[in-house]
């Protein structure tokens, strides 16, 4: 069984191939970015399928962080799915710290985007927080 970690970075890879292909598979994305012989755990069902479900919501809160002229599509893909997935966590995992969700975010933009990719996700994120207090 996947920790919280692994299962929040096979989350964004899901959201990833998900976000290329929106009519592929669900189950065949899981087995995709799972350990062979791994099965979803309902965490990241929760995950893939709460970012999916709020990305309209999720999308205006982002867009509305962003310095004037700024849209979405400037962001690189992978900074703009852990965005997602990091608000998400934030807006609907109540049982989660929100410096937990930051720090996880800042981790998978660390892994799979650059550094600056991680302090704009801990600037848009942290400010979000900061805002909702």
């Amino acid at each position: 069984m996947l920790g919280r970690h692994e299962t929040r970075e096979a989350a964004f890879q899901a959201l990833f191939a998900l976000n290329a292909n929106p009519e592929a598979d669900r189950d065949a994305v899981y087995t995709a970015v799972l350990p062979e012989d791994e099965t979803p755990s309902p965490y990241l069902q929760t995950l893939v399928t709460g970012v999916l479900d709020n990305q309209t919501a999720l999308d205006s809160e982002i867009t509305s962080r962003l310095k004037a002229g700024w849209q979405l599509s400037r962001l690189s893909k992978p900074a703009l799915i852990v965005l997602r997935l990091g608000l998400y966590e934030i807006q609907y995992e109540t049982d989660l710290p929100d410096r937990v969700a930051i720090n996880e975010a800042i981790e998978l933009a660390k892994k799979y985007d650059d550094d600056q990719g991680a302090k704009f996700v801990n600037g848009i994120l942290a400010h979000y927080v900061k805002s909702a207090d």
